[in-house]
């Protein structure tokens, strides 16, 4: 097993590894900080499933929505072998695992927002295997973004905007920010999707900002990604 050991993270981290995996697994973790870094990368997102139940009831027809939008994708039959003799690459075991965490986290944003279209596209960019997870050198979460330039933000324990206040999201082109959205923010996890495009060396912030926005930032940057 140990191998493939560094392959089990993603399982490890959606707790679908049998008795005799998880053992091993985990006096693996002790010693590996690449699994380490790895599993904790994870931690932030499925933080945001704990909360997924939560929330405010959606509306009437939201489910009727959500199943309508489900049946209109291509169905994929996939056969799996016995878990014994399967092996999952590394690549695979994270691209399903980002996988079931985006589609847990885009139905949670449609119960909070009732947007289809934004939470599906929130949901696209965090389901892209090719998408870059960035790390924030301010506030809690992460920056994920696809190779087209749609980002979204990933965070945790923002807390929402005071009174007649609202957060803004910049995208920063060197000392050039472009403003990039508004939201009220949640003391709980949320996605954000970032406005217009994330090209490689910018930085996405967020501001505090009176209601309405402002067309430059005003300090203290609450969130920033280090540069993409």
């Amino acid at each position: 097993m140990e191998a493939g050991i560094h392959e089990l993270t993603a399982a490890y981290a959606l707790d679908a590894l049998d008795a005799e995996e998880r053992r091993a697994f985990e006096a693996h973790l002790a010693t590996c900080e690449s699994c380490q870094e790895e599993l904790a990368s994870f931690a932030s997102t499925t933080e945001a499933l704990a909360v997924a139940a939560t929330g405010p009831a959606p509306r009437d027809d939201l489910r009727d929505r959500i199943v309508a939008a489900a049946r209109a994708e291509p169905q994929v039959l996939v056969p799996f072998e016995p878990r014994r003799s399967r092996s999952i690459p590394l690549l695979a075991a994270v691209s399903a695992a980002a996988a079931v965490v985006a589609l847990a986290l885009g139905l949670w944003a449609v119960r909070l927002s009732g947007d289809l279209d934004e939470a599906r596209s929130s949901l696209d960019v965090l389901a892209d295997p090719d998408a870059r997870t960035v790390a924030l050198q301010a506030g809690r979460g992460r920056l994920v973004v696809d190779p087209d330039g749609r980002a979204v933000l990933v965070l945790n324990g923002l807390g929402r905007a005071p009174a007649g206040k609202t957060y803004e999201v910049w995208v920063v082109e060197g000392d050039v920010p472009a403003p990039a959205g508004l939201f009220p923010g949640s003391s709980g996890a949320e996605l954000v999707d970032v406005e217009g495009t994330v090209d490689e060396g910018d930085v996405v912030a967020v501001t505090v900002e009176d209601a309405g926005g402002a067309e430059q930032p005003t300090p203290p940057l609450v969130v920033a990604s280090e540069p993409v």
